[in-house]
């Protein structure tokens, strides 16, 4: 098979065959491949589109050029993806939520790049903690004790690696059948069989418009039904951070405050809603209302923190930190940042909050960049709220005076103020499964 009129094909808008797709994965999975080949396909993939099969056998495809998990875990392996935000902790309350319920939560995770954190980072705060755990490790943990969250192996759909690199220089990110098959072929190589998808929308996501989140969603959800597994996917605001609490360490607490019945808000409704699709797709839930009022039992008793501890404990973790959030990493600076006067949160470049956070240490410019777990800030207040003269809307949390000046400054840069309340920012936008769509007002 020949690249160059492949690479033809799709310049002039024909669809490529699955073997041609499969051709392109195993080439983009060989070290001896030309960049610049690659690069040109993913251009007039960019340009031209895809449609759902050839969508779809990309991802398989880019899934089967390394390890497709088959996983033994004493139940249906269930998995759940966010396609990132801002104090976006709903993994760390979720799938020990789930696991109580019965769920085996089989769950690969990333690390944070720019504005948005990443789950890995989090669980590394925690002192002890293992990430990184052998495929064999891994799924006893999950058999034992329901979940485990363990960082992406690299054995896991190579071809998407090199592809996403290259993405990124050369201006094709931004394409729905790229973006799709490249979650999705690391879904099905970790060997879920019922995977729940949050499509965040709004100021601190990635994709901004909810046409866009729609039509991503669609995408994903018709890339897993083809692929044999049941999948549900939810479109949900990043108008403002999910939590209050932006930082690795600092995200860890609130995710235990919230299983210790402590916090509650939005963070909390987010999880609910992704968890009970969860024990959805894992069969053990009749309906959204019974799945809802299993985990929300789960968080009455005490189970989903005492599940979380369990976890922490069998990858190697302090589980005292679940009754002992001060043995979490704790930064030397605190500084406040009041408003001068009483006024109104009317609204909030979530994006920009983010950067603040990495700006203090919290998230990463590159790759290399080394992470501060301690630093990060607290947001007092929402959308919607009143802020009285001379109290803190936010405080920030830094090793640095130098830099927790200039976090205070951009997180003051980044709030709308005015002199009347607004409704809060909206959560639920959509639901979206294989047999239809919903769309919330």
């Amino acid at each position: 098979m020949d690249f160059v009129d492949i690479i033809t094909r799709k310049k002039f808008n024909q669809p490529l065959s699955d073997a041609e797709i499969a051709f392109f994965a195993n080439a983009a999975a060989d070290p001896a491949s030309k960049d610049y080949q690659l690069a040109a396909l993913l251009m007039a993939i960019r340009l031209n589109g895809m449609d759902a099969r050839e969508t779809a056998a990309l991802a398989v495809a880019m899934a089967h050029t390394g390890d497709v998990l088959t996983p033994d875990v004493g139940g249906i392996a269930v998995d759940k993806h966010s396609t990132g935000g801002v104090a976006d902790t709903t993994t760390l309350i979720l799938v020990p939520l789930a696991a109580a319920c019965g769920a085996k939560v089989v769950k690969m995770s990333g690390r944070g790049l720019g504005h948005t954190g990443g789950t890995i980072d989090k669980m590394e705060s925690i002192p002890g903690m293992q990430v990184e755990l052998p495929e064999q490790e891994f799924l006893d943990i999950v058999r034992r004790v329901g979940c485990c969250v363990v960082s992406q192996s690299d054995k896991l759909a190579p071809a998407d690696k090199r592809l996403y690199a290259l993405r990124d220089v050369t201006s094709t990110v931004d394409s729905i059948p790229l973006i799709a098959s490249s979650i999705m072929s690391k879904k099905i190589a970790s060997g879920a069989q019922g995977i729940v998808l949050d499509v965040k929308t709004g100021t601190g996501a990635i994709m901004h418009t909810l046409e866009e989140c729609m039509e991503l969603a669609r995408t994903m959800v018709d890339i897993g039904t083809r692929a044999g597994r049941s999948v549900q996917a939810l479109i949900t605001g990043m108008q403002e951070p999910l939590g209050s609490h932006v930082g690795n360490a600092l995200e860890v607490k609130e995710a235990i405050d919230v299983l210790a019945g402590r916090t509650q808000g939005p963070l909390l409704e987010v999880s609910l809603l992704l968890g009970a699709r969860m024990l959805m797709t894992g069969g053990l839930a009749a309906d959204e209302e019974d799945a809802r009022n299993q985990l929300l039992d789960a968080l009455r008793t005490g189970r989903g923190l005492q599940k979380l501890a369990e976890m922490i404990a069998a990858q190697g973790g302090d589980p005292r930190v679940c009754e002992d959030v001060t043995l979490l990493p704790q930064a030397r600076i605190q500084l406040p940042v009041p408003v001068a006067k009483g006024v109104y949160l009317q609204g909030m470049d979530a994006q920009a909050i983010g950067l603040a956070a990495q700006h203090l240490g919290a998230g990463r410019l590159s790759k290399e960049d080394v992470i501060d777990p301690a630093v990060g800030l607290v947001m007092h207040r929402r959308i919607g709220d009143y802020v009285a003269a001379g109290e803190a809307v936010a405080t920030i949390h830094a090793n640095d005076a130098r830099k927790a000046e200039e976090a205070a400054r951009k997180v003051m840069n980044a709030l709308i103020w005015g002199d009347h309340s607004v409704p809060p920012a909206k959560l639920l936008y959509a639901s979206i499964d294989d047999q239809h769509m919903e769309v919330f007002a």
